[in-house]
């Protein structure tokens, strides 16, 4: 990742059901610090239209939600069955 005249930071981040193929191998990301959770998920090419739940520290945040060093991110998907 290249950050211009800024410091990155770094996140978990865990992806549930279909949208776990787009979670690196070992749940860290590294990001520039003032990153919002849409611009982590862009980053990771993470269809947004695919993404219903979004956690940060098991609290639920809309995708303009600014993260910190080390946050906890869980992004869910829409959820069917029956």
């Amino acid at each position: 990742m290249i950050v211009l005249g800024g410091q990155t930071m770094e996140i978990e981040l865990k992806c549930f059901a279909t949208l776990r193929q787009y979670c690196p191998g070992d749940g860290r990301l590294e990001i520039a610090e003032n990153t919002s959770v849409q611009e982590a998920l862009e980053t990771l090419s993470v269809p947004l239209e695919e993404v219903k739940l979004i956690f940060v520290n098991g609290v639920r945040k809309e995708p303009t939600a600014i993260l910190e060093p080390g946050d906890r991110l869980g992004i869910f998907p829409p959820v069917g069955g029956g």
